[in-house]
């Protein structure tokens, strides 16, 4: 017994800072600090801030469904509330009852979202699997209910918002501009990454991973398999707050749209989408379904269904979701194989493209057919304009469906042969 506490102590020490642990972080950040040089718009800065907000909260959520197998559909309470007493807080500073520079906001929220999070995880992380998702789902929907009856905390159905201009300003800056208000935003996020980053390194994040996997061998070590979730799920509920704190101070106002099911739900695709085995999982699903929020939203009203129809293919196709999937190149790398999987991938990728394309054109079609006034005919689709009455984009789309659907099917057995030469050692390099 003492023995097996000893390896796996030694299992969990930390480990030893090198350049190629400390590059990713330093590349990050050079990344952040370049991005309002090169997208100096404010409408860029806009969607690159709400990137920042998303990655925050995704990762604080990662922590109980990627580290500690706890799936919450109320995840967005703790972000919701933290941010709402960040705008109490900033509301007391416009009145200067409490003279505080903006940059401290997020750390309010999220020691509101541990508050909470410590209460709530005191009986919900008791057990874990269904038990504790409908529980989560229970305390979910009960907060989002009270969002509209406290109004004294949550301000109703029009929510409460505030002026970030009125805090003390920090080294003569005022954060009247965005993207002054985006460094801000960058800083934290590059923090609480950081610091994420690191619980999961500790003890408690090491044996979340042991209790998600098999609580009872766990359990048989010495370690208490709720007290293991009860800490992640604190410091899960800590991260979420703060993500509502930066939320308060890009946007200027919280409703109760921010803690309900819908937004515990997106926080669970984004996560999902990225992937849930990988810690920047969350960072890549975050910047993609923004970016396809964002742009998609400015084109279609059938953003939703894409989004939705992407999250199914992704569960049923790609469990590990995107960083599964370049995760998955990792052995063809190390072999120096990789290049054999170019020819084969665009054999079968450019027709599944254009038949995914195909789709899309029928669907925009059928659409607009049915719910468009009366005499427009016009369709606006891939900077194209397209007139749903006539037979010609109609039979345009369905062959670009078909054929390549078709052509992608055809080619799928020269990729499975490539993926596996590509990844069997024997082969070595040609």
């Amino acid at each position: 017994m003492t023995e097996a506490i000893h390896k796996t102590a030694a299992v969990t020490r930390a480990p030893r800072l090198t350049l190629q642990a400390v590059l990713p972080w330093l590349l990050g950040i050079a990344f952040l600090g370049l991005m309002p040089f090169i997208f100096d718009s404010n409408s860029a800065i806009t969607i690159m801030n709400q990137m920042m907000i998303t990655i925050v909260f995704a990762l604080s959520y990662n922590m109980l469904l990627g580290q500690g197998g706890m799936l919450s559909f109320g995840h967005a309470v703790y972000m919701g509330v933290g941010g709402f007493f960040c705008m109490h807080i900033m509301n007391m500073v416009e009145t200067r009852e409490l003279p505080l520079p903006l940059p401290l906001l997020p750390v309010f929220g999220g020691l509101f979202g541990l508050g909470l999070a410590t209460i709530i995880g005191s009986f919900s992380t008791r057990k874990a699997g269904t038990v504790f998702a409908m529980i989560s789902l229970g305390i979910g929907e009960l907060i989002a209910a009270c969002s509209v009856i406290i109004v004294v905390f949550f301000g109703g159905e029009e929510g409460i918002s505030g002026d970030r201009t009125y805090g003390l300003p920090v080294f003569g800056i005022e954060f009247l501009r965005q993207v002054e208000v985006y460094y801000v935003l960058a800083f934290w996020t590059v923090l609480s990454a950081l610091l994420m980053y690191l619980f999961s390194r500790t003890p408690v994040g090491r044996m979340a991973n042991a209790v998600r996997d098999n609580p009872e061998r766990a359990e048989f070590l010495g370690y208490s398999a709720r007290w293991v979730r009860y800490f992640s799920f604190c410091i899960a509920g800590f991260f979420a707050g703060v993500a509502g704190g930066l939320f308060a101070i890009n946007y200027e106002i919280l409703t109760e749209g921010n803690l309900n099911l819908a937004q515990s739900g997106v926080i669970l695709l984004v996560t999902f989408l990225g992937g849930v085995g990988f810690f920047f999982g969350p960072i890549l699903g975050a910047l993609v379904f923004t970016m396809l929020q964002t742009v998609m939203s400015l084109q279609t009203e059938l953003w939703q269904l894409y989004l939705g129809a992407m999250f199914v293919a992704t569960v049923m196709f790609f469990p590990g979701g995107l960083a599964g999937v370049l995760m998955m190149h990792v052995p063809a790398i190390r072999l120096g194989k990789l290049g054999r999987l170019v020819v084969p991938y665009a054999k079968t990728l450019i027709p599944g493209v254009i038949a995914i394309l195909g789709a899309i054109i029928l669907l925009e079609l059928t659409f607009h057919t049915r719910h468009a006034v009366a005499g427009d005919t016009t369709v606006r689709l891939f900077w194209t304009d397209l007139n749903s009455h006539s037979l010609g984009p109609w039979i345009a789309g369905l062959a670009m469906l078909l054929g390549g659907f078709l052509l992608a099917r055809r080619s799928v057995p020269e990729l499975t042969a490539a993926w596996h030469d590509a990844n069997t050692p024997e082969g070595g390099r040609a």
